[in-house]
């Protein structure tokens, strides 16, 4: 018969092969085992870290039945590393693996790997300038124009943002930037353009996520709206094929335009949606490219928690 310390033993070893090689499920139910946590008691410390994950949903997770994959579940997971005392982005590691081998085929300019680092990393630069997801701020309206240029490059883009606080003393706004893979973002141009001013900057070089902070000139009461505009300029990347915009919270209308340059024309562009990273991509329409102006554009008259997006296809 195994004595406790035995048994212990097994679990961490057990532990140990798991996270190496996975799969996610078995690396969560393995870790759950070796830290003696009923889900009840797992479920009580991702509260405390303002997390909120359903017992069943837990359950499902360790048994491989589902994974991950909204935002909130996103952040669910890297809680549990701090709760189960496992090494950073272990667990989010072995789920990005077994995302890409559902799905090798996924018609992403970036991987679902790369996306699921880039939520880590803007939470951390966010935690950086003392920035909750929310802000303060709930967005009325936000007309985007993103340029590519002659390289097929992202050159920059330029944001027309109409938000309403509903909280008092909102006096700035936290803007991001996710630059196309291979970008610098230590290189990208931050300028607020109107009825704002640029406060700190913070970037990730290995992401190529930027989050620049824009201070207004008062301080909102809640209830009140308010209009800015800034803009990035990039084009420190290569080519580029897709233009992505995530929402954490459902808002107003959405405008994006893609514009390209004459010499630097796609044979074809789209639309799509997707409901999180880690979900299949679905909405896809085509778009014509206006032929005077070369551009291309979407409204979503009522954004939704979920990613949207134009992608475009080179000869």
């Amino acid at each position: 018969m195994r004595t406790r310390t035995q048994h212990a033993d097994v679990a961490t070893t057990e532990l140990e092969t798991a996270l190496r090689g996975g799969p996610f499920h078995v690396a969560l139910r393995a870790a759950i085992t070796a830290r003696g946590l009923p889900l009840q008691r797992v479920q009580h410390h991702l509260s405390r870290y303002g997390v909120r994950v359903g017992v069943t949903s837990l359950s499902y997770w360790q048994q491989g039945a589902r994974r991950p994959q909204r935002p909130e579940s996103l952040r669910a997971v890297r809680a549990l590393e701090e709760i189960l005392q496992l090494p950073d982005e272990s667990l989010i590691r072995l789920l990005a693996e077994a995302e890409e081998r559902s799905d090798p085929e996924r018609p992403t300019g970036r991987s679902y790997r790369s996306l699921v680092e880039a939520s880590g990393v803007l939470e951390r630069l966010l935690t950086e300038l003392e920035s909750p997801l929310d802000g303060g701020l709930h967005t009325l309206g936000h007309h985007e124009r993103v340029r590519i240029g002659a390289r097929r490059e992202l050159l920059g883009r330029e944001s027309h943002h109409i938000v309403r606080a509903h909280k008092d003393g909102v006096d700035r706004y936290v803007a991001i930037h996710h630059g196309d893979p291979g970008c610098a973002p230590e290189r990208t141009t931050v300028r607020a353009l109107e009825n704002c001013r640029t406060g700190r900057v913070r970037w990730h070089r290995d992401t190529g996520v930027l989050v620049a902070e824009l201070l207004f000139d008062t301080r909102l009461r809640a209830g009140e709206t308010f209009l800015f505009r800034y803009a990035f300029e990039d084009g420190t990347a290569g080519t580029s094929s897709e233009y992505v915009r995530g929402f954490g919270f459902a808002g107003g209308q959405y405008a994006l335009q893609v514009h390209f340059t004459e010499n630097a024309l796609p044979v074809r562009c789209h639309r799509f949606t997707q409901h999180s990273a880690a979900a299949p991509r679905g909405g896809r329409q085509e778009l014509p490219l206006s032929g005077h102006h070369r551009s291309v554009h979407l409204v979503e008259p009522r954004v939704r928690s979920g990613i949207v997006g134009i992608g475009w296809d080179w000869e």
